[in-house]
């Protein structure tokens, strides 16, 4: 289990504590504020799990390429926004290139 999946769970934890919390005293903004980690908890578990599910594959890989995925998987791991944004970028370029006008 990855750390981005334990922070992600105690973060929906927490968030879940203090949206109750702020339903029950009616304060809308700490009401907010865990319905937000809620969503960034979920958001980090969902990306721990890929990782997780990236370093299984790892052992899969043919054994010239194992070294460099797993440095990749080390940099996703300790810069998880920074890798979400390349992604996220990737994904947009390659979506624009794929459309014909």
């Amino acid at each position: 289990m990855t750390d981005q999946r334990i922070e992600g769970a105690a973060n929906t934890v927490g968030g879940r504590i203090k949206d109750g919390i702020g339903g029950l005293t009616g304060n809308d903004r700490l009401q907010a504020e865990g319905k937000f980690d809620q969503v960034k908890g979920k958001a980090l578990d969902a990306y721990g799990r890929v990782i997780d599910g990236l370093d299984g594959l790892i052992e899969k890989a043919p054994v010239q390429y194992q070294d460099k995925a797993r440095q990749g998987l080390d940099f996703a791991r300790r810069k998880p926004l920074l890798t979400t944004g390349i992604v996220a970028g990737l994904a947009v370029l390659l979506g624009g290139l794929g459309r014909r006008r």
